[in-house]
């Protein structure tokens, strides 16, 4: 899977270029290619991608169904707009927000229960990696998701690992740091069950780019990648979907 996480950014005419170069660009034939795109543009994404084999999702959403949650949006809304995915817990949700691993364990129930594919986002900081504590953040995360939906629940999610302190940096885990941490959430996840741990698609989410995405994606336990700015960016991100067949 690779999929296009555009945050804040984008305008009407960027995302009609954008789409039509997708739709014309990039096959999705031998890997899932899915882009969240900023609420307001979900019209389009429908609109353009429609019967092209590219899906597309939220970046956010509420866990309640309706009601007096001014400024929220539901999944029932999101799905109105086709909607196959969403986006659960990213470091900037996290950091920015305050979403914790309870949130997004909720979030995550939420999606499932809505016919949603969560994509639920795991990382650690810098402070946290020189500290020697990924594993036990990354672990925590995943294992809090676990705790409420069980194995048969993530199995039915998306895991993007994501280290904070690769986004937006420009700075990229190496090919076998990432591997590592991705064969631990494997790991994780197979001590519930290991039928649900070989199936489940892991993807890297650290200033993924058209130079690094090959090595990264030919790594055993990278399957694929949440991909940040270059996703703006109408050939790299070809070329990116291109490494993942």
């Amino acid at each position: 899977m690779v999929a296009g996480n555009w945050k804040m950014n984008g305008d009407k005419a960027l995302v009609q270029q954008l789409l039509g170069h997708f739709k014309s660009n990039i096959r999705a034939e031998n890997a899932d290619v899915v882009i969240f795109a900023p609420y307001p543009f979900l019209y389009q994404a429908e609109e353009l991608l429609s019967a092209s084999g590219i899906e597309w999702g939220a970046q956010n959403f509420y866990i309640e169904a309706s009601g007096a949650f001014t400024g929220e949006v539901s999944l029932g809304m999101l799905k109105e707009f086709g909607c196959k995915y969403a986006l659960v817990g990213h470091s900037e949700r996290r950091t920015l927000f305050g979403e914790t691993d309870e949130m997004c364990a909720a979030k995550v129930k939420a999606a499932l229960g809505a016919g949603v594919i969560p994509v639920l986002c795991v990382g650690e900081t810098l402070e946290q990696r020189e500290s020697g504590v990924t594993e036990d953040v990354v672990g925590q995360q995943v294992k809090a998701v676990l705790e409420l939906v069980g194995a048969e629940g993530i199995g039915q999610s998306v895991i993007a690992y994501e280290p904070v302190w690769a986004i937006g940096t420009g700075k990229t885990a190496t090919p076998q740091q990432a591997q590592d941490v991705h064969a631990y959430i494997r790991k994780v996840v197979a001590e519930q069950n290991a039928e649900v741990a070989e199936k489940i698609q892991i993807l890297y989410g650290g200033s993924v780019n058209a130079s690094t995405a090959e090595e990264l994606f030919a790594m055993t336990d990278i399957d694929g990648g949440l991909v940040g700015g270059a996703s703006l960016k109408a050939d790299d991100f070809v070329t990116i979907c291109k490494a993942a067949e």
